[in-house]
């Protein structure tokens, strides 16, 4: 037979398909130097913000804590202003306590928290190869406590470098100081500022809403503040009272280092949930093993008591009209905020998310719970 037949591939009767004329593009230089332009300007705009968001991080920071101290002491002038007295002669007063009472604190016991402090900093390292003594004695371990010291950064010349800020280095001691007395009268002013005008704050942020969203601005601002601000006022009461308790209690028993260590308990129980109580005994207890064994219980005892006495007595009394947070929630609120800003980051992280669930508890849609889901959740607890 003449002629091609199909290959196996190539099915008879089928033609290969045609393929599209290529399709060209013309791009208007008009408008793609537009583009480029606008491109370069919204980097140069990235850039910019990231400069001036470096250097004005610290300040935006400082007026973060200018506004939370506002609304901290926000009850008590609002308390006074009720009273027909105005606003800034009520955070006038409160300030003039407040300050009266921190002043009243480093005249009496400020040169020997100084102390202390500069002596328990050089006592770390003594302390490390103690407690890695004791470790390897009981657990049959064998770590090495220099590499354990050079790991946290606990060198003798670091350890002295640090010490000699507070005990010791005139320069250091002077810019220290002159740097925290500007960070301390820039917060002091704009708390000043923030808690006098908070109403005409307030009032000129919601003229920038739409009447509708003006209520809602507002009831989000008083929800805020006045259970966040009852939240923080509360917990710096209980530390304060917990610090005094605890500072001499530990000076009774002649504690290493007694008023840094009941101040660190006092604080530290109050801020940081669930772990607090623990993580603030811990320390002071870490000292007392090494210098009296014995002080190690009493420490114990006294902190079991004082927990049932702050649960059961002074937490209902002076947190009866704020908040509750969950100990999850106020845990993860401390450890990003200690992760955000340091040690201060800590200390605010929870009046942050008090802030944050005040809302969502006010505004937030719960729904009620379906027959099934109940009776699961209820079977389950009688279980526990």
């Amino acid at each position: 037979m003449s002629g091609t037949s199909p290959t196996p591939s190539e099915p008879a009767g089928t033609t290969e398909p045609e393929r599209p004329a290529p399709l060209m593009i013309a791009l208007d230089s008009r408008l793609l130097r537009r583009s480029l332009v606008l491109i370069i300007a919204a980097v140069l705009l990235l850039a910019l913000i990231k400069w001036a968001w470096e250097m004005l991080a610290g300040f935006l920071f400082l007026i973060l804590l200018s506004w939370l101290i506002a609304i901290s002491f926000d009850p008590v002038v609002s308390f006074l202003a009720r009273r027909r007295m105005s606003r800034g002669l009520a955070t006038a007063i409160v300030a003039i306590v407040v300050l009266g009472g921190i002043g009243a604190f480093i005249a009496l016991l400020g040169g020997a928290l100084a102390t202390q402090v500069g002596e328990l900093i050089l006592a770390l390292p003594e302390l490390i190869l103690q407690i890695v003594k004791l470790v390897n004695e009981t657990f049959h371990t064998n770590i090495d406590p220099v590499q354990l010291t050079n790991s946290l950064n606990l060198t003798p010349g670091q350890i002295a470098g640090l010490a000699g800020n507070f005990a010791g280095g005139f320069f250091g001691v002077f810019f220290s100081v002159v740097g925290f007395v500007f960070e301390f009268v820039t917060v002091l002013v704009f708390s000043f500022y923030l808690s006098t005008d908070a109403p005409r704050i307030k009032r000129f942020i919601a003229s920038w809403l739409r009447p509708e969203r003006q209520v809602v601005f507002i009831r989000i601002w008083d929800i805020s503040v006045r259970k966040a601000g009852g939240f923080v006022i509360s917990k710096l009461a209980l530390a304060m009272i917990s610090a005094v308790f605890h500072s001499a209690f530990f000076f009774i028993i002649d504690v290493p280092y007694w008023l840094p260590m009941g101040i660190f308990a006092g604080v530290v129980a109050q801020f940081i949930p669930t772990v607090g109580t623990y993580i603030g005994v811990a320390l002071p207890a870490l000292f007392a093993i090494f210098d009296d064994p014995l002080d190690v219980l009493w420490i114990i005892i006294f902190a079991t008591v004082y927990q049932q006495i702050e649960n059961y007595v002074l937490t209902p009394r002076i947190s009866t009209r704020t908040m509750d947070i969950n100990s999850g929630v106020a845990l993860a609120s401390v450890f990003v905020g200690a992760a955000l800003f340091g040690p201060i980051g800590a200390i605010i992280g929870i009046p942050l998310a008090a802030i944050v669930i005040a809302v969502i508890e006010a505004y937030g849609q719960r729904y009620a719970l379906h027959p099934d889901v109940e009776t699961s959740t209820a079977v389950t607890t009688r279980k526990r």
